[in-house]
């Protein structure tokens, strides 16, 4: 019976000791816990600022109770103090990862933005740049054109009054006659039809006839008149381009090839010559700029 006794003693004090260490841990608890309440409740703005996201490493928790730091008949409760600062830290940090991802995209989104903004200013630049180009080259043109046309116009300017013989045919009459035959009409047909429309030229008629003194300027002169009235009537050739003259049995030209003195004329004769100058060139130089534009 003592034995029984004995025993149960033990295991009664056995199994109460760790039921005083835990209540004298709750006291503790609640005396540490009441004391820094208001140390806390002051310092949480700070801690939150300074302790929660500095990176600074925790505190080991003070030891506590009987059983130290580990206590094997730890309650719910103290489990939870203990592991509050670690869920606290936690959330913190996926708080700060989570801002540090928000402000990551909007730096990125804004990235994106001013690049796609500076890409877009230099393509409007190039385009710019290319209309620029097109511009200059078609300002070139034409001012080589109007450069070339000034030139033409200088040189006909210059040579306005300087006609150059181009055609020339002669129509014979037989002795003591003005008529105009088949074979006159058609030579001076060949050398009229071309001039429809034509600008620059002249038409020289110059009469010749044998005979002497005024009768001699009189048939040539009749002869000349005859032509010119061919093509006036025929071919609408505009008298003020008609010069005509009378030569009477003047001699053809002044010396010949060889240096010979020339031969005066033994039949009647007119001679019929095409002179031009560059006026026609002018109007064709002109043309063709606009039908290229």
């Amino acid at each position: 019976m003592k034995n029984r006794v004995l025993i149960a003693l033990l295991l009664a004090v056995v199994l109460a000791a760790p039921v005083f260490a835990q209540t004298g841990a709750s006291s503790t608890d609640q005396t540490t816990a009441s004391q820094p309440a208001q140390n806390t409740a002051n310092s949480t703005s700070a801690t939150t600022t300074t302790d929660s996201a500095t990176g600074k490493p925790l505190q080991p928790p003070a030891r506590e109770g009987f059983w130290g730091r580990v206590n094997p008949f730890a309650r719910k409760k103290y489990v939870q103090r203990q592991t509050a600062p670690i869920r606290d830290r936690l959330n913190e940090l996926d708080e700060l990862t989570a801002a540090n991802s928000k402000m990551i995209k909007d730096v990125d989104a804004r990235a994106q933005q001013g690049i796609q903004l500076a890409s877009a200013k230099a393509s409007e630049a190039d385009q710019h740049a290319v209309d620029a180009g097109n511009k200059a080259q078609a300002a070139q043109q034409v001012a080589t054109q109007a450069n070339t046309r000034l030139t033409t116009v200088e040189q006909v300017v210059t040579n306005i009054d300087q006609y150059k013989a181009t055609n020339q045919t002669e129509i014979r009459f037989r002795p003591g006659q003005a008529a105009l035959s088949k074979n006159a009409k058609g030579a001076l047909d060949d050398l009229a039809t071309p001039l429809k429309n034509q600008r620059g030229y002249i038409i020289e008629v110059q009469g010749f006839s044998s005979g002497r003194g005024q009768a001699a300027i009189a048939t040539s002169q009749k002869m000349a008149d005859s032509v010119v009235r061919y093509l006036v009537l025929n071919h609408e050739i505009p008298v003020y381009r008609i010069y005509v003259v009378g030569m009477g049995n003047a001699p053809v030209a002044s010396a010949d090839e060889q240096g010979k003195p020339a031969k005066r004329n033994a039949g009647g004769r007119v001679e019929v010559s095409l002179l031009k100058n560059d006026v026609e060139q002018l109007a064709s130089a002109s043309s063709q700029p606009a039908a290229q534009q």
